[in-house]
């Protein structure tokens, strides 16, 4: 009975310290930096397939609308998703010269293996290569900062 009982403050302890939300520490920042580093490597002279048209940008726009709105925003910069100030690490702004430095393999990349350490999930699997390619150019072409609204999931 007691080692019953101390199994279940291990684990209610283990669950409250993982749902906290606090900033990035010094661990969790260096993680990321690295992981980074080594995304900018990867896949870096991929091209992007798909070319540049009304009707290829409207379906990385879908894409995205299904896939990667929870997180990101309509707009893709968190417009409207009420955790996106709170993530550890933060929640990067997709327009950011940061975001928008990495070539289109490397986007490509990022959108089908994740980025496990900040809870980017990987859509290999989920996503065909062409749905992968279509974010990309939608990612390359994103609307202003809140002008598409919030997700739905969020306004009820």
């Amino acid at each position: 009975m007691r080692a019953r009982c101390h199994l279940i403050i291990l684990v209610a302890a283990m669950l409250l310290t993982g749902c906290k939300v606090s900033p990035p520490n010094r661990v969790e920042r260096y993680v990321v930096h690295e992981v980074k580093h080594h995304i900018t490597v990867g896949n870096k002279s991929a091209q992007n397939p798909i070319p540049l048209t009304t009707e290829n940008l409207a379906d990385g726009k879908e894409a995205f609308g299904h896939y990667c709105t929870v997180c990101h925003g309509l707009d893709g910069q968190g417009t409207g998703v009420p955790f996106a100030d709170q993530m550890s690490p933060p929640l990067p702004s997709l327009a950011s010269p940061e975001v928008q430095s990495y070539t289109d393999g490397q986007l490509k990349w990022i959108v089908e293996n994740g980025i496990a350490p900040s809870g980017m999930p990987a859509s290999k699997g989920t996503l065909n290569d062409d749905e992968m390619w279509s974010i990309v150019l939608f990612l390359r072409h994103l609307p202003p900062a809140g002008s598409l609204g919030e997700p739905e999931v969020y306004s009820h």
